[in-house]
Formats: structure tokens, sequence, C-alpha cells
């Protein structure tokens, strides 16, 4: 069975010719590097084991071609990724492919942590001197001299000396095989192929951290020819870049490490559950108010309570039965600025956990209002807190209701508790989930602090019993 797929499905939904070509532009070097990849792969009989992370850059499309695990990660921070698959399944061969302006630049702390923590990892870095995919701009690993849309007077002295990656992870403990290679010519590409199936073997012997730096060609921003791109790499990259090995040490294989479990009660145990089934009051998910899929955004300064007050609606939500996220954002709350959580909740799967145009907004303070005021959706809620807000806006077709939050929470005692009025006043006037859904919410976050459950159950009311007056509130036209 061949590591590659039958069919490319990235153009034209894999039909015709293109079924059977890659994005690559002609005379690239990582359709080479991804066929001895594979060819390694194949030979070592470990393709069901085999997890590949491609990150941002001309390898983000690896996925489309190697039959394999695959995993995207964010720019720069694959070395990480393939360390959380590594510790979590042991027996993976874990295959890291990065560019230069992926892993010398913006992942440069990634890859040295994961070489000096020295788990069996395959990292296989394809340096072609240029930020290739997104426009040319100069990499770590530009020559000097070299022009490129950033230096476009060439790379000079201001700019520093090009990075030598190999040299640099050779000299970290925790590596253990580490090589030069490239493509220029047919014994280059022997060798190349010869060291990222070493690369690989390494892993597989479970030996330790292994990188292979390839020397490839980028025939487009260059502005040549493949075969005047190969002599180019050959004149010009190999004085900086010296090709051979530059690491080879056989140390004792790594003792095997506890995998962690994946079972539904411990992971409970580990966030505080019982592993008990929560007690459920909603009739069904509130599709009436926005449909199968609804966004709110809850935001204040540091302190405000934000978050937690976010963790409770999902919490909540889930304990009903329904998917649910919380992204929190934290910003400059320290400056008077705004810290902020999205939470969407789902009938059946969060699609998207990002929620760009709130249904709900509960503001904490006056810049979150006016930061977030505005996307509300038409026919949402602005619930805001009146104590610290004077005069908000107002946004045609969207319900806005102040609510003193914070004197609400003074007056009964603790003023750390008007993130709980708010929630109170907010499903006052939305009706998400019955009161009782939160309440349930509130004593399960409180379970090792039950002393605080009475106070919170309290402003919870006190939230509910404001909105129910309609204080402040102002539907807009």
């Amino acid at each position: 069975m061949s590591v590659f797929y039958d069919t490319f499905v990235r153009h034209d939904h894999g039909a015709g010719l293109k079924a059977g070509s890659t994005h690559y532009c002609a005379g690239c070097g990582h359709g080479l590097v991804h066929k001895y990849l594979a060819d390694a792969i194949e030979e070592l009989g470990v393709q069901d084991r085999t997890v590949a992370i491609s990150p941002v850059g001309c390898s983000v499309f690896l996925y489309y071609y190697l039959d394999v695990g695959n995993t995207q990660a964010a720019h720069g921070r694959a070395p990480a990724v393939a360390l959380g698959h590594k510790l979590a399944n042991p027996d993976s061969i874990v295959v890291s492919y990065q560019g230069d302006g992926d892993l010398a630049s913006i992942g440069l702390a990634e890859i040295l942590h994961a070489a000096q923590l020295g788990l069996p990892l395959t990292v296989i870095f394809v340096n072609n001197a240029i930020y290739g995919m997104t426009g040319g701009q100069m990499a770590p690993t530009t020559l000097t001299g070299q022009k490129t849309a950033t230096s476009p007077y060439g790379r000079g002295r201001l700019e520093g000396a090009p990075l030598r990656m190999a040299e640099l992870v050779a000299q970290i403990d925790g590596a253990v095989y580490v090589e030069r290679v490239a493509l220029f010519d047919a014994k280059q590409r022997v060798k190349a192929g010869k060291a990222i199936r070493r690369a690989l073997q390494t892993q597989v012997d479970n030996l330790g951290f292994a990188f292979v730096e390839v020397l490839a060609e980028c025939p487009l921003h260059l502005g040549l020819t493949p075969p005047e791109a190969e002599a180019w790499v050959e004149r010009h990259m190999l004085p900086v870049f010296p090709l051979g090995v530059k690491k080879d040490v056989t140390p004792e294989p790594w003792p095997a490490w506890k995998k962690p479990s994946f079972d539904p009660r411990t992971l409970l145990g580990a966030v505080g559950g019982d592993g008990e089934a929560a007690p459920r009051f909603a009739p069904g998910f509130p599709a009436a108010l926005f449909g199968g899929d609804i966004g709110l955004k809850l935001a204040g300064a540091g302190g405000d309570g934000a978050q937690t007050a976010a963790m409770l609606v999902a919490r909540a939500a889930i304990n009903e039965g329904f998917d649910a996220t919380h992204i929190p954002s934290y910003g400059p709350e320290s400056r008077g600025g705004t810290s902020y959580a999205d939470v969407r909740l789902a009938t059946e799967e969060v699609l998207s956990p990002a929620v760009s145009q709130p249904h709900a907004l509960v503001a904490f303070n006056a810049p979150s209002l006016a930061k977030f005021g505005p996307s509300v959706a038409k026919g949402g809620f602005v619930v805001y807190d009146r104590s610290v807000v004077a005069s908000p806006a107002s946004w045609p077709g969207v319900h806005v209701a102040g609510i003193p939050c914070s004197q609400a929470a003074q007056d009964l005692g603790d003023v750390r508790v008007k993130n709980v009025v708010a929630l109170g006043a907010l499903n006052a006037l939305t009706h998400l989930f019955p009161d009782e859904t939160y309440l349930a919410a509130i004593r399960q976050a409180l379970a090792g602090k039950p002393a605080l459950a009475p106070l919170n159950e309290r402003a919870f009311a006190r939230g509910v019993e404001l909105a129910g007056a309609r204080a402040g509130i102002r539907p807009t036209s």
C-alpha cells in the first residue's frame, strides 16, 4: 500500500490530471522530500503509526498527499504539537515537517525546546533560504547579499548573518542525530533519502530527537529555471550551509513513560467532576431565540469575572447535554482595557468557537461595551454594568439593559459576585436555560468551597430580579 493517497483532492476535487499533481511549483524541493519521507515510512512499515505535522508555509498541504495521521499546526508551533502527540501516544511515529521561515523564525523557541527535551521525534527541515509561500520575504536562512521582498538591496550586516540550524541543533544535548543534505543532483538526492530514513529509524528505535535539514530549490523566488536553481543551491548555499552529519550518537533507548489516561471518569476527576450525570432542567435547546447555534461574549477589565461567568454559561449548556466552548482572550486589562470570552452553544457540535457577532453581550466596563456593542446581532441583548457605565450608546434592533451589577453585589456583601448578578440578569432577559440550570452549574463550580454557594445563589437571584423589573432596558429601533 502506497503512503501517498491515490488521489490528491486539493485540485478540482481530485479530477483529471490534477488528481495526481501537487500544489508545488516546478522544480520545488518539497516534492522530492515528500517522496523520501513516504518511502521511509513505507520501508519501515510504520504507516499506521505515523503522525505528520504540517504548519503554515509551503508544507501546509502535506495532509493532502500522505495517507498517515495528520495534524495542522499554527505557524512555528509544529514541534509543540508533535510533543503533544508523542507524549499522548508513545508508540506513534511523529514527524514535524517544517520550512525555514516557520522553524527558524517564529518557531525557533519551539524547535530548541523540543530538541533539548530530546523525546524521540523526527524533524524534517526544508531550507530554501526564503519565505516561499507568503511572498518571498527574507528568512533567517536567507544568504548574505540575497535580494528578497523585504531585503531589496540584499541581506546586509543590519539584517544579520544567516542562521545555521543544523549546527545549532547539534549542540543541544537532547539531539542524537543531525544531518544536512541537499537535492541538487542525483548523488545528493540519494543521501537525502537515506538521511530521512535514518532520522525516522532513530525514532522507531526509540533513541531520541533526530533532525534533517534539506537544502532545497525555490525557482520561483530565485527567478531561475529548475536546473539553474539547482546550480544556485550548489554554488551559493553550500559554502554557508556545508553538508554532512553534524551529530550522531547512540544513547540508551528512552524508557517507557506513562501513557496519559483518556478515560472520561479519570478526566472528570481531574477537573473536579464526580462522574455523575448532571441534573437537567431544560426542555430542549433554546433554538427559538437564535437557532441551533448561539454565540455570547462576556467582557470586562481584569478582576471583573467575565471569564468565570463565561465558564458557568458553558458548563450550564454542557450539563443540559449540548455542546459548548469557552475561548478566553486576555487584553491589556491592567491598563483599563478589556479582556473577553467567547462562548458558543450548539445543539450538536460547535463548528467554530469564535463569536464575531454575539447574540448576547455582557459588558462590565465602558471599553468593553464600546468595543463589542456595535457587533451584537440584531434581535440580540446587551447587559452592561450600570454602576460603572453611565450612558451607553444604542444599536438598532438590539435590547440594551443597564443593570447595577457592582452596586447589587456590594449590597450583598461582596463586589466580586457582580459577574453572577450579571449572569442572572442575562438569563432573565434571554431565558436561555431555566434558572436552576445555572444554579446547578454554580454549585458544581463551588464544590470545593461550598460556603460560597449561598452568596452566589443570592447574587444570581438578585440579577434575575433586577432584569425582571426591566431596569434600564431600552429596545432600540
